[in-house]
């Protein structure tokens, strides 16, 4: 595979130029995109074309450029993510109509928690969230949960930091983490008031397949005191999904 004279080959910089593009940032200039991958103007500009061609990126009616419907059909033709989405999608349904809030599904993926469905509702509280987003670990309920069902050696370098904040709410040092996830553990739900937003409650639970933790399920509600009664269905909710991933 061909490589650029800094030794880089042309996969990771198409990678690059992915990455660029998020949820906030899904319609970019080549300019943007150019400073965003740290990539040379010529270099960005010829590699761009090569991928609208490909239908990987697609330009708007100003030229600008966004993720491509053929990447669309790529990433679900194969998606390892589909059938637990298709899986949890009536449940989230469900429980979105109990609580009248945000519904969402994270799993595992790096050192972050990747949220791969949400469901909301009209007069749902503040959630940061998107499908396709990301969250450290350590800052979201469904993080926790994540992170409490991985290998030890694997917390420890969640534990070992650095730790974003958000809030002054949010888990800020190793020690909180460490007795926070031994609380997870015991009580077997996460619970997050003002961590990521201070107006806004998560409250995660494990969702797993045959006995493994394959995903978080969560709810972002008001951070209030009737948030802390709403982890009940959330693990009956969980428990259920559970179930049919299982069968």
């Amino acid at each position: 595979m061909a490589r650029s004279s800094s030794g880089e080959s042309v996969l990771t910089r198409v990678v690059r130029i992915l990455d660029a593009f998020g949820p906030d940032s899904r319609v970019l200039t080549v300019g943007e995109i150019g400073r965003r991958a740290a990539l040379p103007p010529a270099t960005t500009a010829r590699l761009v074309k090569e991928m609208v061609a490909h239908g990987l990126l697609a330009r708007d009616e100003r030229r600008r450029v966004r993720i491509g419907t053929r990447m669309w059909e790529l990433a679900e033709r194969a998606s390892p993510m589909q059938s637990l989405r298709e899986a949890a999608m009536r449940y989230m349904g469900d429980l979105r109509s109990v609580v009248g809030h945000s519904v969402q599904l994270g799993v595992l993926d790096g050192r972050e928690a990747l949220f791969v469905e949400r469901l909301s509702a009209p007069e749902a509280v503040v959630n940061v969230t998107r499908v396709g987003g990301r969250l450290p670990l350590h800052a979201s309920s469904a993080g926790l949960i994540l992170l409490t069902h991985a290998p030890p050696a694997f917390q420890e370098e969640i534990i070992r930091g650095p730790l974003e904040t958000f809030t002054p709410h949010t888990l800020r040092d190793g020690r909180a983490l460490r007795a926070e996830l031994a609380e997870v553990r015991r009580r077997g739900f996460a619970f997050c008031p003002g961590h990521i937003h201070p107006d806004a409650t998560g409250i995660a639970v494990p969702v797993r397949r045959n006995g493994q933790v394959v995903a978080a399920l969560g709810l972002v509600v008001p951070n209030d005191g009737a948030a802390w009664a709403l982890n009940r269905p959330l693990q009956l909710t969980g428990m259920a999904l559970s179930r049919a991933l299982s069968d």
